[in-house]
């Protein structure tokens, strides 16, 4: 049986279908009975659409200047 600690370690393995069934059906025996490592596997498998997103959204254009404005005034008050 695998720990938490394993299991986090083992999820790219896992859903990649790299692991031998044996190793696989632990795994899966862990995550079924651990609700943390449940939930964890559910956000990992979302983090790739959720980068996806994230990259293709874009600010708008007020607050990409209000942005630049306030860091460029701390950086000539950093100087």
């Amino acid at each position: 049986m695998y720990t938490c600690k394993d299991s986090i370690n083992l999820l790219l393995e896992y859903l990649e279908g790299e692991m031998s069934p044996e190793d696989s059906r632990h795994l899966q025996e862990h995550l079924s009975g651990c609700s943390p490592c449940e939930e964890f596997l559910r956000t990992y498998r979302a983090t790739p659409s959720l980068c996806k997103r994230a990259l293709a959204a874009r600010m708008p254009k007020e607050v990409s200047a209000k942005l630049t404005d306030f860091l460029r005034s701390k950086i000539k008050s950093a100087s």
